[in-house]
């Protein structure tokens, strides 16, 4: 959480690479709105540059 408020202070973002287990977990503890997965780093990359 420290690195993704780092991040948006700096007006970044922080993209992290999951697999499916790690994102149902990370939602079963409600933290996917604070955090932005990605299930590759081809899709990590695409979501910066939209950003």
């Amino acid at each position: 959480m420290q690195l993704v408020k780092k991040a948006q202070t700096a007006e970044g973002t922080l993209q992290i690479v999951s697999n499916p287990r790690v994102t149902q977990t990370v939602k079963l503890v409600r933290l996917e709105q604070f955090l932005s997965l990605q299930p590759s780093v081809d899709a990590a990359l695409e979501k910066i540059k939209s950003t």
